[in-house]
């Protein structure tokens, strides 16, 4: 399938956004969350993705990325396809989950799980005030989804560490 958007240089800087399925709400449960995390820090480890900014909202993500290694397209291919079933295993195995029904007959088409959607939104990163308008859109999304009244102080976001109030959940790149 062809998307719009494209990674064309796979060591450039891009800024990328990946939506769950019908923008479903999975991330407002801690478990999922660290799920995600614990990947993105997989591949900043073991495959060369360094995040330079970074936010986690209760339907999508927001990531400004590079690698230095491997294709940059190959990651995140590798991410969405990890993190779709071992949070779908997490949901099925979720006892204290009250969406569970709900959420595994919603992600899950034809016998196959489906939680992201498909593709991601990225964008190359040309020049200093793109890179910093970008950043500003990603530390302002839980301001504008009405989560926090200060965008430091969410917790699911790189920007306390812009702010120098606190480090980042996941290391950033500089």
């Amino acid at each position: 399938m062809a998307y719009e958007y494209r990674i064309k240089d796979q060591g450039g800087l891009y800024f990328i956004t990946c939506t769950v399925h019908q923008w479903v709400d999975v991330f407002t449960r801690e478990t999922y969350i660290e799920i995600l995390l614990s990947s993105l820090r997989y591949c900043q480890e073991k495959k060369g993705l360094k995040i330079y900014a970074w936010v986690v909202m209760s339907n999508h993500i927001h990531l400004i990325v590079q690698s230095s290694q491997n294709n940059l397209s190959d990651i995140i291919r590798d991410f969405k396809k990890f993190t779709a079933s071992t949070i779908y295993a997490a949901i099925e195995n979720n006892k204290n989950e009250s969406r569970k029904n709900w959420l595994l007959w919603l992600l899950k088409k034809e016998d196959k799980v489906c939680f992201w959607e498909p593709g991601y939104h990225g964008e190359e990163i040309f020049g200093e005030q793109f890179l910093l308008s970008k950043i500003n859109y990603i530390h302002n999304n839980p301001v504008r989804a009405g989560i926090v009244l200060y965008e430091e102080a969410y917790k699911y976001s790189s920007c306390s560490e812009f702010y120098g109030t606190s480090k980042s959940l996941l290391e950033l790149s500089r």
